[in-house]
């Protein structure tokens, strides 16, 4: 019998110890935490959007960083795959918008307990508390690894699956790359990925803790627009924050070398004339009232004297007065609302870290190092990054399976 360490047990790691020891192997996971799936814990707000219902092709383009890598995993176990062994286990699912998949509790807790249940039924071994030190190499072939007690551990196989660096709460302090760099392995420049973004105009007070909906977005690099999305949106005390920010954030580079900044559109669903008609209507409505009080079927609350600042139209003015370029004004402070980007967050905040263990060295058919026989990678250790919306956890899943059926052979 195959004898195989896992060292992480995270979302990659123990879909990697089930598929291993399912295939035969006798399968031992070494977590330094004293439980499984700490990060999935927290993950999606507490919720765990564990995949996202939409076809292969579609998750391989939210894939933006080395998507084509992930050909072979995903179609060795897709989405489908995973809900179904999911649902095998007695977690129920449900799809909400954008083809999100959660446990139908809303509760992440239940998506580690029925990987839990998965990891007793296959026979995996878990030891916690273990802290990896190394991984023991011997002419360019795994031998096992060793204990930061100094025990020596013999293996067949080897799977690194310890997660990046962000949340590093949750024991993501990127043990796992300093393992690769000495076995030989080169690792992309690690950044923040999926993470807020701190602006030079702050949101005020009141604003603070607003999420939006159905917002659109512009990330816009020189004053040329790279990247736009619909979505939600929420204001920070740094800046914005949200799924549509996160994704944007996966295209700001370097914010020392290049502007830049945000614009946002609060009623994306409404063209320039249709939102111009839903004004007139109002100002029609409250005609006779002082503009500050005329925003009120149009706005959050919270946001009326922020936009009020913007249009630069003095807040106690007759709505029967405003003239028609003001209410230009107007529109445009709702449908162009300029953030100019200071920062990311720091990585510790970012839901996944950017970079890692260069694709090219990995085999996408297996997951085995290229330069280490019985050397197995998985997970957000390895170059891959996605938007969100559970793509990040699918193709975490979708290596975990391939190196835990690899490794076992």
């Amino acid at each position: 019998m195959k004898k195989v360490a896992i060292i992480g047990a995270g979302a990659a790691g123990s879909i990697a110890a089930y598929f291993a020891a399912k295939s035969g192997a006798d399968v031992t996971m070494y977590e330094k935490n004293n439980i499984i799936g700490r990060k999935l814990r927290i993950t999606g707000k507490g919720r765990c959007n564990i995949t996202n219902a939409s076809d292969l092709e579609d998750i391989i383009s939210n894939i933006y960083r080395n998507g084509n890598f992930m050909y072979s995993a995903l179609y060795s176990f897709s989405n489908d795959n995973l809900m179904d062994l999911f649902k095998e286990y007695g977690l129920k699912l449900k799809i909400e918008r954008g083809n999100r998949v959660f446990p139908e509790s809303d509760k992440a807790l239940d998506v580690v307990l029925t990987i839990e249940k998965m990891l007793k039924d296959a026979g995996v071994k878990i030891e916690f508390n273990k802290k990896v030190e190394s991984i023991i190499i011997e002419d360019e072939r795994i031998k096992g690894i060793k204990l930061g007690d100094g025990k020596k551990i013999f293996a067949d196989s080897v799977v690194i699956a310890t997660g990046g660096v962000s949340y590093p709460l949750t024991g993501s302090s990127g043990d796992g790359y300093k393992m690769a760099g000495k076995a030989g392995h080169n690792i992309t420049r690690l950044k923040p990925a999926l993470a807020g973004l701190e602006t030079v105009q702050l949101p005020r007070k009141e604003m603070i803790g607003l999420n939006l909906r159905n917002i659109g977005i512009s990330l816009y690099e020189n004053n040329k627009k790279i990247y736009e999305d619909f979505g939600e949106l929420e204001f920070r005390n740094y800046g914005i924050d949200g799924p549509t920010i996160k994704s944007a954030s996966c295209y700001v580079e370097d914010t020392q070398k290049n502007t830049y900044y945000i614009v946002l559109d609060l009623k994306a669903a409404l063209s320039e004339e249709k939102l111009d008609l839903r004004i007139q209507r109002d100002f029609k409505k409250y005609m006779n009232k002082n503009f500050e009080n005329a925003l009120n079927d149009l706005l959050p609350k919270s946001m009326i004297d922020f936009v009020i600042s913007l249009s630069e139209i003095d807040r106690y003015k007759a709505v029967h007065q405003i003239t028609k370029k003001e209410r230009r004004k107007l529109l445009e402070s709702i449908k162009k609302i300029r953030f100019d980007i200071k920062k990311i967050r720091p990585i510790e905040e970012a839901i996944v870290t950017s970079g890692g263990v260069e694709v090219k060295e990995i085999n996408p058919a297996t997951m085995e190092s290229k330069k280490i026989e019985g050397l197995y990678f998985a997970g957000e250790i390895v170059d891959i990054d996605a938007y969100t919306g559970g793509y990040n956890l699918q193709a975490a899943f979708s290596m975990g399976y391939l190196a835990g059926i690899s490794s076992s052979k």
